[in-house]
């Protein structure tokens, strides 16, 4: 297996990438509120990011897009998706990918990131619960899989309320 470190995704990159998203989250992954908060959104530049496998070609993928929250238009990241092929996972490239990604956000000066997720997984890698009633999405989801990630100490004090697409906002 020929692994490279995560770089860049490119543009020839989104059929393998769709792909995986296929295999990960079914076809069905269009339908949740995660994926109703990118809608008419572009991936914010610099963040979305692929780990390539000689065999496979993408064997995992990463974007994070902008996010307003509450009427103080507090911003924000939205991680996701993250998936890796299903051949490759179990072998610390999700981890990978945030690491190298997260490490970016923070150089890029973003101070928040949300995901809704799996709280065992990303918990590893330092995200918690947000607290409950402090923000809320647009649409169906369980609240113990809303989760945050300071880059900038106290980022998430400010952000209070509705949670939309930065381009709703705009």
């Amino acid at each position: 297996m020929d692994l490279s470190l995560p770089e860049a995704q490119m543009p020839q990159d989104q059929p393998l990438i769709e792909n995986i998203l296929d295999l990960g989250f079914g076809l069905s992954r269009r339908t949740k509120t995660s994926y109703r908060l990118r809608e008419g959104s572009i991936a914010v530049n610099g963040l979305s990011m692929v780990i390539r496998d000689g065999e496979l070609g993408v064997a995992g993928t990463i974007s994070y897009w902008p996010l307003l929250i509450g009427v103080a238009a507090t911003p924000a990241l939205l991680l996701g998706p993250l998936a890796v092929h299903p051949e490759r996972q179990n072998r610390g490239y999700g981890r990978i990918l945030m690491a190298a990604s997260l490490k970016r956000a923070r150089e890029l000066g973003h101070g928040l990131v949300l995901l809704v997720g799996d709280a065992p997984y990303y918990q590893q890698v330092g995200f918690l619960q947000v607290p409950q009633g402090q923000l809320e999405l647009p649409g169906p989801y369980d609240p113990k899989r809303l989760m945050f990630l300071e880059l900038q100490s106290g980022s998430l004090a400010p952000a209070h309320g509705l949670v939309l697409a930065a381009w709703r906002r705009a």
